[in-house]
This record gives structure tokens, sequence and C-alpha cells, in this order.
């Protein structure tokens, strides 16, 4: 551990909480929201406002500013702007003195146990908001700016690598869209003209069961069988192989286990996401299981479905929450190509999983290389 100083944020920054009015917010001004602001710092779809758009005042920021979101669950997203603009007011524009590298304390704030304090001093009750007050009050180390510049740079540096990685894992996922539109055809237009079946004539198409409520009750859970939820299958990359609750054996005899191999569709809340169980288990009805005599056919229909998926969701009818039923997917037309071209496709998914794996692998890698090195970093360690 070094001997740097410790100082409380306001000692060298300032929250600069320039107010702009409505009526002076001229046509063109970049403008910020919460929503622009990617965990991690990244923003993204920003645009400019006309004049007279905005019915609330928002604060003035410059290229020299730290953005930081003060809403307890976005107390993770700290932007460093290039570009003069205005942001919401749920932003707080920080503007750094002589002593401190916006670089070095970006980094320093999204820390995970900077998180974590600056969440346990957020108050409020239906929107926890971190005052300017408490935000200034923050404690931070503050070796020599020299330091605080190389700590950043080495910071940006594996932040960059692991950007890179990510940006690999997704366009690989757009490469299993683009194999099934070289094979089939688009398969809303069908231009290729392959038989047309019924989804439920394809194969088995059931809704998961789930008899008791409520769901979580206690007794029904802690026991061996995996329960996998919409959550876990609309946050999954096509394939699910992890779930975070098990049923107990009274969990398992009001529901139903389901094989490995699986097509789960969401169709409550989350419309019409998928994913390929990798191991046997249980869902609720707010899920629905897939099953083909080839898995050459699921593989080929959880991509169908992905093209799908937008059209589905925007047409779910609405009450307290968004929900599609069980008959509507059954009635849906599925192209259907022979047998031995879905297995090809299949094969050529495989081999993209594969590589998928190893990029996963990578990225997991540079991960814990990042925290080890964000835990030394502000430690002198480095």
């Amino acid at each position: 551990m070094t001997d740097w100083k410790t100082v409380q944020l306001q000692e060298v920054a300032t929250i600069d909480r320039d107010i702009v009015e409505a009526s002076a917010i001229k046509g063109g001004t970049l403008y910020v929201g919460l929503e622009n602001i990617q965990s991690g710092g990244d923003i993204v779809a920003v645009r400019e406002v006309d004049s007279g758009e905005l019915a609330s005042s928002k604060f003035a920021f410059t290229p020299r500013h730290l953005l930081y979101g003060k809403l307890r669950p976005y107390l993770a997203k700290i932007a460093r702007p290039q570009f003069d603009g205005i942001c919401s007011t749920d932003i707080l524009p920080v503007l750094l003195g002589p002593k401190l590298d916006r670089d070095y304390l970006a980094h320093l704030l999204l820390r995970p146990d900077m998180v974590a304090l600056a969440n346990s001093r957020a108050t409020g009750a239906n929107l926890p908001r971190l005052s300017p007050r408490a935000l200034a009050e923050l404690k931070i180390p503050l070796p020599p700016l020299p330091e605080q510049r190389r700590i950043a740079a080495v910071l940006d540096g594996a932040k960059a690598l692991r950007a890179k990685r990510r940006a690999a894992l997704a366009q690989l996922d757009s490469l299993t869209q683009a194999i099934f539109l070289d094979l089939f055809g688009d398969p809303v237009v069908n231009p290729r003209g392959w038989p047309l079946k019924k989804f439920g004539d394809v194969g088995t198409l059931d809704r998961g069961v789930s008899k008791h409520r409520p769901r979580n009750a206690p007794h029904l859970l802690g026991g061996k069988y995996p329960l996998v939820q919409t959550g876990e299958i609309a946050n999954c990359d096509g394939y699910i192989r992890s779930h975070k609750i098990t049923y107990s054996d009274l969990g398992l005899r009001q529901s139903k286990m389901w094989s490995a191999g699986t097509l789960c569709i969401t169709i409550a809340a989350n419309i019409a996401k998928t994913g390929i169980l990798t191991f046997d288990a249980c869902f609720p009805d707010s899920v629905v299981g897939f099953r083909a005599v080839d898995p050459a056919t699921v593989e080929f229909v959880r991509t169908w479905l992905s093209f799908l998926q937008k059209a589905l969701e925007d047409s779910a009818p609405e009450s307290a929450q968004k929900n599609i039923n069980l008959a509507i997917l059954r009635n849906l037309d599925v192209p259907i190509p022979p047998i031995l071209l879905q297995r090809d496709f299949a094969r050529r998914v495989a081999a993209v999983e594969k590589l998928k794996t190893a990029h996963r692998a990578s990225l997991a890698e540079l991960d814990a290389l990042f925290a080890s090195l964000q835990h030394r970093a502000f430690r002198g360690e480095l």
C-alpha cells in the first residue's frame, strides 16, 4: 500500500450544476439522458434536440466534465463526454480541478466497492438518489497526477481489449442469422417456396407447468431440480447453460421436468425470447417448450423465431404485462426446408458456437485481469 493521501472529492473537483432553462435550450444542442450512458461509460445514441422540445431545465456540460448518474439503479453510469451538451438533472456533471485526472476518476468511481458505497449513501423512498453533497464527500485516493494518468492508461487499455472481445462475440451472434438467410432465405417472405407447416405440427409445443401459487413459496424451492425462469431465457445467448433456482421434491411434483435439447420460448413479459436447454430442467407456465424428432429442427426453429421475435413482441396484448398465448404460437406458419439442409445448418451453427465458447473463455480471462488490475491500481501496486 502506498502513502497516497486520501481526500474528499470536493477538495479536488466541483459538482457543477449549471442550469439551462428549458426556454433557453437552442435547437441542435446535444442531449444526454441516463438511457444514453451504458454501464461502463460509453455514450450511445446521443441526439440533437429541437428548440422548445424539452419541458424542463437541464445541466450544461463540456468535455472537461465527468457525467455521473445519481439514481441508485444507475450509479455505475459514469461517462467522459467528448462534446458540449446538456444532460438530464438525474446526471451530475463533475468539473475536475488541476490535481485530478478525469480518466482516473472515472475508473475509480466505477470500482465495485465505490459503486456499492455510493449505493449505500443514496436516499429517497421511490427512486433513491445520491445527493450532490454525498458525491462531493466521497473519499478518494489521490496519487500524483502522472501516476493517475498512468493508472488510467493501463485500465483504458484493458477495457479496450474487453470491448474488442465483446464486439467479436456480437459479430458471431449475427453470423447465425446470416447463415440462416444464406441457406433458407428470408423466413418471413419465404422466397424459395419451402412448404409451410403450422408451428404446432412441426413438433411438440406445450406450456411449462407451475400449478402452485405463489410460485416462489419457500417449500417449493431449494432442492436438486433446476428451475429456469423467463429472465434467464431472455438473457441467454441461445443456449441455457446455468440456473439460479432449484425445485424441491414438492416443487417438482407441481411442475414438469423437460429434457436437455428442449427449446424454451417465453410468452409473458419477455415475448418470444428463446434458449435451448443444455440440462434437464423445469420451467413455469410463462414459458413454452418445443421438442422435435430431430435436434436440427430445434436449432432451425430457434433461429427462425429470432426473425419473428420483434413482431411477436409488438403484437402482444398488454394488460398488467405483455403476453401471448400458446394458440398464437401453434398457428404460426413455419417454412420447412429438407431435413438434410436443416442438419447442415445445425452443423454450421455448432461451429459458430465452438468459436463463441473460445471467445467467452477469453473474455472471462480479460474480465478477471481487469478486476485484478482495478484492485491493484488504486492500492499503488501496478
